[in-house]
C-alpha cells in the first residue's frame, strides 16, 4: 500500500473537521477503553455518530492531529489486503513521529471490507491505544466468532436509521412539549415518519422525487454491491424479485418454500436451498431483520416459519412502490424497529402463534418481559376483539400481565377478567420510553 495515499486520506480526513451535524439519540462513548464496533445497514449514520466523537473530542481541547479516521469504502483502498493494515500506522508516525500512538483515536469506517481486520484491531487496542471505533455494514460484526476474536475487549453500538426522536430533532420539531399545537405537530410527524422512515439524508430531502431516488439508490446499492457482489450472486433480478416478495410480506410468518413455488411457476429458476441463503445474507447486512415464533421448545422455534421485517419503511415503499395503504403493517415495522433500539444483547423478540396470534413476545433475560399487539385503529369490533384475543391467549401461556396495544392514536385501558390492557398512541409510547 503507497504510504503517501495513506498520508494524504489521513491529513485530508483531519481537515474536514469538525463536521456540522444534528446530534443522535444514544451517543458512543469517550475514552471508554473499549473497542467500540458500530454495526449498521448502510447509510443509516454510523460514521455521522462516530463524526460527533469527533466533534465531541475537539470540542474537549484534543488535536485534529490526533484524529486518524480511514474510510475503507475510499475507491484508492479497496483492494487492500490485511497485511498492508500495518502501513495505516507507518504513514501516520511519519506524519506525526511526536505524537504517542497512545494519544491517538482510530476510527476505521467500514472496515468489515478488509478480511481479517480484527486482529489488526486488537494489536493497536493491546499495543498503541485505547481510543479504537470501528463500523461496518455486516451482521459478521455482531457474530459471536468475532468476540471471540477480539478477546472480549468490544462492545457493540449497533445503529440503525432515525429513532422518532431523532426524526423530530432532524425536522426541528420540540417533542417534549406538552402545548396542544406542538402535539397535535407530534401527531403528524409521526405519521409522516411511519411512511418516510428514518435514513438521515432522506429525511433531510424536501423534494418527494429526489427522496424516492435516494432510497431506490440505497436498495441497488445494497442488492449489486452487499449480496451480489459480496456474495457471489449472480442471478439478481431473481435476487431482486424474491427481496420484494418478503418486503412485502412483512409482519407475517414467511414461507421460504410458497415465494419458491410461484418463482418456478414465473420459469425462473433457482434452489430452495439458495433462497434460504440469500434471506440469511439479506439478515446478515442489515436490510431484513427475523423474528421467531414463540415456544418453550429451541427444536419447535427452529422449525417455525418466521416473520421479517424490513430495516425502513420508506425504503420499503421505494422498492415495492405498494399500491395500497399498508400502513398497518408499516405501524407494526415502526414498533418492532423501536423494539430493536432498545434491546439489551440478552434481550429477545418473539411473535405468539396460537389459536390466535399476538405480535410481539418481548423477554428480558430469562422472563417475559411485556405482550404487544400492533393496530392502527381498534375502531372496528372485530379488529378490537382478535387484538385482545391474541393478548389474552399469549398471556395465559407465557404468565406475562404487562399488557399492550399500540395504535396510531387510540388512548385508553381495557379491564377484562383480571387483566389490564394499555391501548397507547405509537407516537406517546415511543416518546415515553427512556
Amino acid at each position: 500500500m503507497n504510504i503517501e495515499y495513506l498520508k494524504t486520506i489521513i491529513v485530508m480526513r483531519q481537515q474536514e473537521f469538525p463536521v456540522p451535524l444534528i446530534e443522535r439519540e444514544i451517543p458512543l462513548p469517550i475514552d471508554y477503553k473499549r473497542i467500540i464496533t458500530v454495526p449498521g445497514v448502510r447509510r443509516c449514520g454510523k460514521s455521522s455518530k462516530m463524526e460527533l466523537v469527533v466533534n465531541s473530542l475537539l470540542a474537549q481541547g484534543t488535536p485534529k492531529e490526533n484524529i486518524l479516521w480511514i474510510g475503507f469504502d475510499d475507491e484508492r483502498l479497496i483492494s487492500m489486503k490485511r497485511e498492508e493494515l500495518d502501513s495505516i500506522i507507518q504513514a501516520y508516525r511519519e506524519l506525526y513521529p511526536q505524537i504517542e500512538l497512545s494519544q491517538v483515536y482510530f476510527f476505521f469506517d467500514e472496515i468489515q471490507l478488509i478480511e481479517g481486520w480484527e486482529f489488526f484491531v486488537l494489536r493497536i487496542f493491546k499495543h498503541y491505544s485505547k481510543h479504537i471505533y470501528v463500523s461496518g455494514s455486516n451482521a459478521s460484526m455482531l457474530s459471536a466468532e468475532l468476540r471471540s476474536s477480539l478477546r472480549g475487549w468490544a462492545d457493540d453500538y449497533e445503529t440503525y436509521p432515525l429513532s422518532f426522536k431523532e426524526y423530530c430533532l432532524f425536522k426541528g420539531i420540540n417533542y417534549s412539549s406538552y402545548n396542544e399545537k406542538d402535539r397535535a405537530l407530534i401527531r403528524n410527524a409521526f405519521k409522516a415518519y411511519n411512511n418516510e422512515g428514518g435514513f438521515p439524508e432522506p429525511v433531510l430531502t424536501e423534494n418527494p422525487f429526489q427522496k424516492l431516488r435516494l432510497l431506490q439508490g440505497y436498495f441497488d446499492t445494497m442488492l449489486l454491491k452487499d449480496l451480489a457482489e459480496h456474495y457471489g450472486i449472480s442471478n439478481t433480478e431473481v435476487l431482486r424479485y424474491f427481496l420484494k416478495r418478503i418486503m412485502e410480506n412483512i409482519t407475517k410468518p414467511t414461507s421460504i418454500r410458497n415465494i419458491h413455488n410461484d418463482i418456478k411457476s414465473r420459469g425462473l429458476k433457482v434452489s430452495k436451498d439458495v433462497l434460504y441463503d440469500w434471506v440469511n445474507h439479506a439478515c446478515e447486512i442489515f436490510l431484513l431483520l427475523r423474528v421467531p415464533n414463540y415456544s418453550r421448545s429451541l427444536q419447535k422455534i427452529e422449525n417455525s416459519q418466521p416473520k421479517y421485517y424490513c430495516i425502513d419503511n420508506g425504503l420499503r415503499d421505494a422498492v415495492i412502490l405498494p399500491q395500497s395503504l399498508d400502513d398497518g403493517k408499516k405501524l407494526e415495522n415502526t414498533v418492532f424497529l423501536e423494539l430493536k433500539r432498545r434491546m439489551m444483547p440478552s434481550d429477545k423478540i418473539y411473535y405468539f402463534q396460537g389459536k390466535t396470534e399476538c405480535d410481539f413476545v418481548i423477554q428480558k433475560g430469562i422472563n417475559i418481559e411485556s405482550l404487544i399487539q400492533v393496530s392502527w385503529n381498534i375502531n372496528e369490533k372485530e379488529t378490537r376483539d382478535r387484538e385482545i384475543k391474541g393478548l389474552m391467549e399469549a398471556s395465559g401461556t407465557t404468565g406475562c400481565q404487562n399488557l399492550l396495544i399500540i395504535t396510531v392514536d387510540d388512548d385508553e385501558e381495557i379491564v377484562l377478567e383480571d387483566k389490564r390492557i394499555r391501548v397507547i398512541p405509537a407516537w406517546k409510547w415511543i416518546l415515553s420510553l427512556n
